[in-house]
């Protein structure tokens, strides 16, 4: 596994903090869960794009 660096604004490292701390996690997995999802998002977005682009797309 590789291990990251962050640097967060304060109020978002305390925003993430509270919830990792409500779901009784680390913050550690709580910012590992977002930036998954997140990352997931973006794919999708950067697929409907493409299929735009192509005319593949709905």
């Amino acid at each position: 596994m590789t291990q990251v660096t962050l640097t967060l604004e304060p109020a978002v490292a305390l925003f993430y903090k509270r919830v990792a701390y409500t779901y009784g996690v680390p913050l550690e997995q709580v910012l590992c869960d977002a930036l998954f999802k997140l990352a997931g998002e973006l794919s999708l977005e950067a697929l409907h794009k493409q299929d735009t682009k192509t005319g593949n797309g709905n």
